[in-house]
């Protein structure tokens, strides 16, 4: 399968998604995990696969890092680029797919993928070209919708019931991520989970604080997992 997200996700989606207050709260607890895992970026070479909207990209230059971001959708790449555009951010933006990514082997001190695998079936081979680009003692941070929780339960039957997009799509556990990192030669130093709570808004602004604290106890159920590795030095 293609690394392309299924056409129904356009960067109106990610607006309509963040201007929701379940939205906002639930890209809030993913990116703070996300940021807590690929630390100090200042001063770094850094490839978002699957880069979107480019609002990680953004955020990521804002650290100080050096940000080149990928997407195989052009609407997205487009989108990224009017952001950095509007932020004064030089970042490199390019129309590519995660299987065949347009740069030299050892090329980045870190790489970040996010909710990306879900949508592709053979993710042994896209881990293993995000490896291949990775700098050896370069950090790969992974974010996936997990496979076991009322938010993926909820994505099923919506897929039974018809939905393009969510029929696609692939959720994994974190003993299946990790497996992938291994397979690709990555050293896994790292798995953590968020997103505890319901897809409802009330419980969003209820539990937050306490989602915090489940994820720092590593308990079961997270319907976001991020998952840290590093490339072994040659």
């Amino acid at each position: 399968m293609n690394a392309e997200r299924p056409a129904q996700f356009d960067p109106s989606t990610y607006q309509q998604w963040r201007s929701s207050e379940l939205g906002r709260t639930t890209e809030r607890l993913e990116r703070e995990l996300i940021l807590d895992l690929i630390g100090n970026v200042a001063g770094l070479t850094v490839l978002d696969v699957g880069c979107g909207d480019g609002e990680l990209a953004v955020e990521l230059w804002r650290r100080g890092a050096t940000v080149t971001g990928v997407d195989a959708s052009p609407r997205m790449i487009a989108a990224a680029a009017e952001r950095a555009k509007a932020e004064r951010a030089d970042i490199d933006f390019q129309v590519a797919t995660a299987q065949a990514l347009p740069f030299p082997s050892d090329a980045f001190d870190a790489v970040v993928a996010i909710t990306m695998l879900c949508f592709i079936e053979d993710g042994a081979s896209v881990l293993r070209e995000m490896a291949r680009v990775l700098r050896p003692g370069g950090r790969l941070i992974i974010g996936e919708l997990g496979k076991w929780s009322t938010w993926a339960a909820k994505r099923r039957v919506r897929a039974w019931l018809g939905s393009p997009l969510w029929h696609s799509a692939r959720f994994r556990t974190g003993a299946e991520l990790q497996a992938l990192a291994e397979t690709a030669g990555l050293d896994v130093q790292q798995l953590k989970g968020a997103i505890y709570y319901p897809p409802c808004h009330f419980a969003a602004r209820l539990l937050e604080p306490l989602d915090r604290r489940l994820g720092r106890l590593g308990m079961p159920g997270p319907a976001f997992l991020a998952l840290a590795a590093t490339k072994p030095s040659k």
